[in-house]
């Protein structure tokens, strides 16, 4: 069910709760992703950025992949271009059937932004895909760019830029970076902000850097209106550490062996991390209920 970024998170939207877009780089992490979300009644949004489409995750192997997994479940999938910036990358994503294209102009000066943004925007949307942008800057973990508040997003200026370009999503600076935090590290949140930037916006917000911010700040982040979590380190890790605990219980183990943990070790992973952020159960009658609410 390969659905529009915009339908899953609308819904999100309205009654609170996140969801889990998580960077799958090759079909052991697209299988697992999508088969936990069928089995936790979530939705899921599967994405990479053009980095890992030229190193590994090539689109023209990816996306039928996606498309065949996402066409065996009963919940809403979609297929997101993470961080794109380059005109001709997004475009191609657009034409081969992303439902999501994010651009990145946060690097680029004020106007700028708004003015390629909205380009973006109008193209997507012709297509019927839509469409993150980035107020802020999101910068890198180990450059501790989570602390620099000169980069966080300013609410008033949000307010210009969605009506501007005509975003579906915004991804918001509030104290979170890419990458991993320095050991026992766990970020300071400005939560004020984060209200204020939902009470001014009423759109679906986007946390970028959710890897090892802390299940705590996560479900406050939820509560507090975000809606779709960027997960990429801590799901790599997820299956990193799967497979060194199959090599340390049989160092002969072979290599299916190996991708078929590294499967299970994030699919367990995606699970939990759903129940944590309130998608759990969103999609089924009867009495299910949001594991992350209850």
């Amino acid at each position: 069910m390969l659905v529009s970024m915009k339908a899953i998170l609308d819904d999100a939207n309205r009654n609170y709760y996140g969801v889990m877009a998580m960077n799958s780089i090759n079909i052991e992490m697209a299988r697992a992703g999508i088969m936990a979300a069928e089995e936790e009644h979530s939705p899921i949004i599967m994405q990479f950025g053009p980095g890992q489409m030229k190193n590994h995750a090539h689109a023209e192997e990816m996306l039928p992949v996606i498309k065949e997994l996402a066409s065996r479940v009963h919940v809403p999938v979609a297929l997101n271009l993470d961080h794109g910036s380059d005109f001709h990358t997004i475009a191609d994503c657009i034409n081969r059937g992303f439902t999501n294209v994010m651009y990145d102009g946060s690097s680029l000066p004020y106007e700028e932004n708004v003015k390629r943004t909205a380009i973006i925007t109008a193209l997507a949307h012709g297509m019927g895909c839509s469409v993150e942008g980035e107020l802020g800057h999101v910068g890198q973990a180990d450059q501790e760019d989570d602390a620099d508040t000169d980069l966080y997003t300013d609410p008033g200026l949000a307010m210009d830029f969605v009506e501007k370009t005509g975003i579906d999503a915004l991804a918001v600076a509030i104290g979170t970076a890419h990458g991993a935090y320095p050991k026992g590290k766990i970020p300071k949140l400005d939560f004020e902000r984060l209200h204020l930037l939902k009470e001014t916006l009423h759109i679906p917000l986007v946390l970028h850097g959710g890897s090892g911010s802390g299940e705590e700040n996560l479900r406050k982040a939820v509560a507090g209106g975000i809606n779709k979590i960027n997960v990429c380190t801590d799901a790599f890790e997820a299956g990193k550490t799967a497979m060194l605990k199959e090599i340390g219980k049989n160092p002969e183990i072979d290599y299916m062996h190996l991708c078929m943990a590294a499967e299970a070790g994030i699919k367990q992973f995606v699970k939990d991390y759903m129940k944590v952020i309130g998608s759990s159960g969103r999609y089924i009658y009867g009495a299910a209920k949001q594991a992350g609410n209850e």
